[in-house]
């Protein structure tokens, strides 16, 4: 797979958020954190955002769910815009979460989920034939700026390997501290699509 690029609106200046959405027209997806203050120590943007990005841009746009029990919302990201909803496995029972998975397909959509530094790999098994990329945290979810954790990339890689078995079209996304030169150790254990905030919009 070619490397995909995936700038986070959450590091642009939200006064102008619209000029920096449309200064990115020329990367993949744009991503987009959504966050409930309950699942991190944080609250940044919700739906209404949503809606308004959605006008201003015809990329494919990345909504990363760090909220508590996000099946609750996945159906109303999807009708804001959202093209794909990506839904922590630690933010709600698997139950739940195959659920959530199963609502964004049938919304059209493409479900995704994510594991935080501190989950093993193996977390993801139970969904990896039904999504259509999976994320993984090289920092603690909450906060833009932090430094990249380049003790996650054998988590990377071992993802990877369960990617090629069981479901080669999903994509492996890394968020988190990415840049010019964490971006080279990411590719290199395997992911394809590269999340950064601070190093395009600082």
């Amino acid at each position: 797979m070619s490397v995909k690029i995936a700038p986070s609106i959450l590091s642009a200046d939200f006064a102008e958020l619209g000029a920096g959405v449309e200064a990115i027209a020329t990367a993949d997806y744009v991503h987009f954190d959504v966050m409930d203050g309950c699942f991190v120590p944080n609250i940044s943007i919700g739906i209404p955002v949503l809606q308004s990005i959605r006008k201003r841009t015809a990329l494919p746009i990345d909504v990363h769910l760090m909220i508590v029990q996000p099946e609750r919302y996945v159906d109303q990201f999807c009708d804001a815009g959202a093209d794909l909803v990506t839904c922590h496995v630690e933010a709600d029972t698997p139950e739940n979460t195959l659920e959530a998975i199963r609502r964004i397909r049938a919304c059209g959509k493409k479900p995704a989920v994510c594991v935080k530094p501190k989950t093993p790999a193996e977390a993801v098994l139970p969904y990896l034939e039904l999504v259509d990329l999976i994320l993984v945290m090289t920092v603690e979810p909450g906060f833009g700026g932090q430094s990249f954790m380049a003790d996650m990339m054998p988590k990377v890689s071992q993802i990877c390997r369960y990617i090629d078995a069981r479901n080669p079209a999903c994509e492996l996304e890394v968020d988190g501290g990415v840049n010019a030169q964490t971006a080279r150790l990411c590719t290199a254990a395997g992911a394809n699509v590269l999340v950064a905030g601070s190093a395009f919009f600082k």
